[in-house]
């Protein structure tokens, strides 16, 4: 008997692109012969909420409960319902004529975003053109209505989470439990609607549910619990990162109310093993990496050796079955490399599983997604990239390694050139010596548009301490070198990492800013230091001089620990002025003001020299 299965993406992950953990788990699984269905199950929802009738009822619902929250939108609600379908068939397509229509001032109503806006745009904008002008309006159209049903008729709705609050950091099981209990939201019913829908069109044997962050946790359980309800006897699986990164010390048996099989690390093998159970070829004491429920009590069944599927081997993501014509391009943030994260149809293929470094202190280097490190062929990779294209029709492909090796980019960008496949392509990188002016080049001619990579703290004696490989002058002629073939390079920017003083983090911002000016980076995030357990800091807190206080672990989930830093800085107290001079530098201005103007207490002076970077380059 073959196991007929189902692959869900809950809601809500990425709208504007499939997210890739289906199709590959498809394309292993057919390449088997089991069959197999996938479902985005998130871009569904959010194109079923997203019409004229849908939004009627979020209307009409928030009068019936007297929820008068954005008052804007409320008088303007006929509006809304009318023009929304408009709305997203434009930022599906993005065609120029409707554009004209959307930027005209009397087209659609100014909300409570929108009228923040100056009536021509150009103090947010300078000189964009016609289609990001209206991108960025029908974004604001489609936020206004997300702000609106967030606050009167669903506390859970996001646009690319739902319900992450009670999914983060859950060391308990109880809150999740008690809020399955209650009614489900208008939001939840449509959900179960296009879910039962989907039921309705064939016999399915197992339901597999990828669960890549905590914002996709709750609609998941939402979704099983149906499941169990009406269909019985369908088997429930659950992976991805969210299981992979927090469940790895579950012991709560209360899960299992909605869920059969919890699977970590890489999906194929154990996923294939459970099939076979279900088919009768194995026992259950031949399953691997899963977490089962006995007599109420939580087993990990592991039979080792594992089954390993090797990079190599593993064939091409099957994109057959995702709605490529629904994903929306959103333009929502100025700043240009986020912009692609929410903008454009992307491919997603990882070029290599695993991360060739594996050593930063701050990352989760003991899991197996980091640190099992594999490569396969430019051949391979190249006969991969032309099959998922004439499955898509798309040729940008974002390769979402968690460092793309050099000599494997090298590799691939030769190959794409012999084989004169034209694709546009970016990913995340080291910033290490090998990317020479010479390969940079090359990387552009093959298609490459963008990289990001981890800058985090511009400190060289922090860089050390989190064993990064780099230090700020290497990353200052790597990035000029990315920078000077066109290729836009992103700074993934940390503070508050153990014992980093208020001086380093002033300091810091001067090289960022020096950066920018130099234009080696054309952009930037800052994220306040987060520790892991599963990060050589959570292993060892001691070594890093900080002290471990919590949550304490209650037999669910366990990732983010909280912790005290008794001889670094008040972090926290930094984010805003950071991030009011990024934005500046981000706009190519304000890199004329003093440092200390961006923040509202006293804050040391900066200690580098105003070249230091200019000199670096020399």
């Amino acid at each position: 008997m073959s196991v007929n299965t189902l692959l869900i993406t809950p809601p809500f992950t990425q709208l504007n692109t499939a997210y890739p953990a289906t199709a590959y788990i498809k394309g292993f699984l057919e390449s088997k012969n089991v069959k197999t269905t996938q479902l985005d199950l998130s871009i569904e929802l959010f194109t079923a909420v997203f019409t004229s009738e849908f939004i009627d009822a979020i209307f009409k619902q928030a009068e019936m409960l007297g929820n008068k929250e954005f008052p804007l939108v409320l008088e303007q609600k006929q509006d809304y319902i009318d023009k929304v379908e408009t709305v997203m068939d434009f930022l599906r397509v993005q065609e120029v004529t409707a554009a004209y229509q959307i930027v005209h001032q009397e087209f659609l109503p100014y909300g409570h975003r929108r009228i923040k806006l100056d009536k021509d745009l150009s103090a947010e904008f300078g000189k964009l053109g016609i289609l990001d002008k209206a991108k960025h309006i029908a974004t604001l159209f489609v936020e206004e209505l997300g702000d609106f049903i967030n606050a009167n008729v669903d506390e859970f709705f996001s646009f690319t989470r739902y319900a992450e609050q009670i999914g983060r950091a859950a060391s308990s099981f109880d809150e999740l439990d008690e809020c399955l209990q209650f009614e489900t939201t208008l939001i939840e019913d449509e959900m179960l609607y296009l879910l039962n829908e989907q039921l309705q069109q064939d016999t399915y044997d197992l339901i597999c549910f990828t669960i890549p962050f905590p914002g996709n946790l709750f609609s998941t359980l939402r979704c099983a619990q149906f499941i169990k309800q009406e269909y019985p006897t369908i088997k429930i699986g659950f992976g991805g990162g969210y299981c992979n990164t927090e469940l790895r010390r579950l012991s709560d048996p209360r899960i299992f109310d909605f869920v059969d099989f919890i699977t970590l690390d890489d999906g194929e093998g154990p996923l294939l093993k459970i099939t076979d159970f279900l088919s009768g070829k194995i026992g259950e004491e031949q399953l691997e990496r899963t977490y089962i429920c006995k007599n109420d009590n939580v087993v990990y069944v592991n039979k080792k050796p594992n089954t390993i599927y090797h990079h190599t081997s593993l064939p091409a993501p099957s994109y057959v079955g995702l709605p490529t014509k629904k994903y929306l391009s959103f333009l929502d943030v100025m700043n240009p490399m986020h912009r692609m994260w929410s903008d454009g149809k992307w491919n997603k293929l990882t070029i290599s599983k695993g991360c060739y470094w594996k050593k930063c202190s701050f990352c989760d280097v003991t899991l197996d997604y980091i640190s099992n490190y594999e490569n396969t062929t430019a051949d391979n990779l190249v006969d991969k990239i032309e099959k998922i294209i004439s499955e898509t029709g798309i040729t940008g492909f974002h390769f979402v390694d968690e460092a793309a090796p050099p000599k494997m980019l090298r590799a691939l960008a030769n190959k794409l050139l012999e084989r004169k496949v034209f694709i546009t392509w970016w990913t995340n990188i080291r910033f290490e010596k090998t990317f020479t002016t010479e390969l940079c080049t090359l990387l552009s001619k093959s298609g490459c548009i963008a990289v990001t990579g981890g800058l985090e703290v511009a400190s060289d004696r922090l860089l050390d301490k989190m064993k990064k490989g780099v230090d700020i002058g290497q990353v200052a002629r790597v990035t000029k070198a990315f920078s000077n073939q066109n290729i836009m390079t992103h700074a993934y920017l940390m503070f508050g990492f153990p014992t980093e003083t208020a001086q380093e983090t002033i300091d810091s911002l001067e090289v960022v800013r020096q950066l920018f000016q130099n234009n080696c980076i054309q952009s930037a995030f800052w994220h306040q230091f987060a520790c892991t357990s599963h990060s050589p800091v959570g292993k060892n807190p001691e070594e890093f001089d900080i002290k471990i206080i919590g949550p304490e672990f209650k037999g669910f989930a366990e990732n983010d620990l909280y912790h005290e830093d008794p001889t670094g800085a008040e972090h926290h107290l930094y984010s805003q002025g950071l991030n009011i001079a990024l934005n500046n530098y981000l706009n190519h201005k304000g890199f004329e003001i003093p440092l200390e103007k961006y923040f509202d207490f006293k804050v040391p002076k900066i200690t580098l020299e105003s070249n230091l970077i200019a000199n670096y380059l020399k």
